[in-house]
């Protein structure tokens, strides 16, 4: 399974209903796997972001099909990355030659 980090802000919809927050993360438990994928972590933070989000994904398709159907509840905006273990890291370095 693919790895993303998601660094998520909430709308103005989303923080005028911030004590739902935890149901949310609940419900996205659920919508991720509709797609093939889960959430494997998830914090609320202080700082430039919300909260920070790592998800796996069998694809970037299903990954981005979650973010559209995430987003679009419009509670929140996301920024998210591809990552890579170093597992991941050491088989692309080993195709370079």
């Amino acid at each position: 399974m693919a790895t993303y980090v998601s660094l998520i802000n909430w709308t103005d919809q989303g923080i005028k209903t911030y004590r739902d927050t935890t149901a949310r993360a609940e419900a996205a438990n659920g919508l991720a796997a509709r797609f093939g994928g889960r959430i494997a972590s998830i914090w609320w933070t202080i700082g430039p972001y919300d909260l920070v989000a790592v998800t796996e994904f069998p694809d970037d398709e299903s990954a981005t099909a979650f973010s559209l159907a995430l987003g679009a509840a419009g509670n929140i905006r996301t920024t998210t990355m591809r990552a890579f273990g170093a597992a991941d890291v050491s088989a692309i370095i080993a195709r370079i030659g």
